[in-house]
């Protein structure tokens, strides 16, 4: 049925006029989303991407040169000899925050039968994030650079506060 499914539908969005497939062609594939999704926790070397996604080389390498052409990340050398670099949100790949928390959320009422293994809570007033972006206890709109993480309940991790990983973070660009 899957094979059936591909021959009807192709294997991309191309000729498709639909913003949805659009974007669907540049982040929808999983491990792309998984790398945004440690990007707004604050990951940025491709060492630590590697490292929590257990993503082959080639595959990690590529999904962050597709991510950096299209602007949604920006490769920014960190260190000279030997020559490293690290992977930034631009602001239109902070514009993405509020779809991957719409996503978050659904996968946390719909597949998270021990309650959602994140949390993200405002760092202004600790209110939780609604589905549109914004702060459930002030209304504000909230970005990337806005946001704590915490392990939730459904986390094998415990509760608490999630550690930053040891890098510069989420920069502005």
């Amino acid at each position: 049925m899957q094979a059936r499914l591909v021959a009807v539908l192709g294997r991309d969005y191309t000729g498709q006029n639909c913003s949805v497939a659009r974007t669907l062609e540049l982040i929808g594939e999983r491990w792309t989303l998984l790398i945004l999704r440690d990007a707004f926790l604050g990951v940025t070397r491709f060492e630590q991407f590697q490292q929590r996604l257990k993503l082959a080389p080639n595959i990690l390498t590529k999904r962050l040169r597709t991510l950096t052409d299209a602007g949604i990340l920006e490769r920014r050398r960190y260190q000279e000899r030997p020559q490293r670099h690290e992977y930034v949100l631009t602001d239109a790949g902070r514009d993405l925050f509020p779809v991957l928390v719409g996503l978050m959320r659904w996968g946390d009422t719909y597949l998270a039968p021990n309650g959602p293994p994140a949390v993200a809570r405002h760092a202004g007033c600790g209110g939780g994030i609604d589905a549109t972006g914004r702060c459930e206890r002030c209304g504000e709109p909230l970005g990337a650079d806005d946001v704590e993480w915490h392990y939730g309940p459904g986390s094998t991790k415990g509760v608490g506060p999630m550690p930053r990983p040891p890098t510069t973070g989420v920069a502005a660009s």
